[in-house]
């Protein structure tokens, strides 16, 4: 069984966590792409970006019509996170964009602004999204839920 929950309070106020719901539903609406958050305490691995890769997998992101899914991974405890851009829209981005976004995210972290942090960041790629791969009402639908994947 794979550990997912809906337990938001453990990390997030009911405030925070609309509003992370919000940015992703706010992004989404001008672009195919499509946006994840996952939070969880502690990452089973080294490196956050092999955890985020694992989880984009299980939740099948990579379905997407146009491989143009966006995971934004958070292990709070542990204080590590990671984007991971499927092969569409990573192509579109390169490496460059992903770390400048990681290193905005840390900036609030920083700060304990993690739901702010998480917004923006989710802000950001949709704009991103939106210019590579914008909304065409007769052929886009919202393929992947838009609320926050809760782990242990």
């Amino acid at each position: 069984m794979w550990p997912f929950s809906r337990n938001a309070g453990r990390f997030f106020t009911p405030v925070e966590n609309e509003k992370i719901v919000q940015a992703i539903r706010t992004a989404e609406e001008s672009t195919s792409g499509e946006i994840r958050v996952f939070i969880e305490s502690r990452c089973r691995f080294v490196d956050a970006l092999d955890r985020a890769t694992e989880i984009f997998l299980k939740l099948e992101m990579q379905k997407t019509r146009e491989r143009n899914a966006v995971l934004v991974y958070v292990a709070l405890r542990d204080r590590q996170l990671a984007l991971y851009g499927d092969e569409g829209i990573h192509q579109k981005l390169g490496n460059t964009y992903w770390n400048n976004a990681v290193k905005k995210m840390i900036s609030h972290f920083n700060t304990e602004n993690y739901a702010e942090g998480i917004s923006q960041c989710v802000h950001e790629a949709g704009e991103a999204l939106r210019h590579h791969f914008p909304f065409d009402r007769n052929t886009d639908k919202n393929e992947l839920p838009d609320e926050i994947v809760f782990g242990k």
